[in-house]
């Protein structure tokens, strides 16, 4: 696995709380929730840098479409 940089990040509780509930609906760690929507965020705005990797973002998370 590849090193990973270590950010503390200040966040508003509620947020923090949807990201929360969003990855448990999505089998995933709130860490690994917040790297899927960065992720996702950057791929969406052509800035994913090319060999970042997704296989470790994918989860095992049913909905990937956005649908619910």
């Amino acid at each position: 696995m590849a090193a990973r940089k270590q950010y503390p990040l200040r966040i508003d509780p509620k947020v923090w709380e949807a990201v929360e509930v969003w990855a448990k609906d999505d089998m995933r760690s709130a860490n690994a929730q917040v790297e899927f929507i960065l992720r996702d965020a950057l791929r969406r705005a052509g800035r994913l840098p090319s060999g970042s990797g997704s296989e470790g973002a994918q989860g095992s998370g049913a909905a990937r479409d956005g649908s619910r």
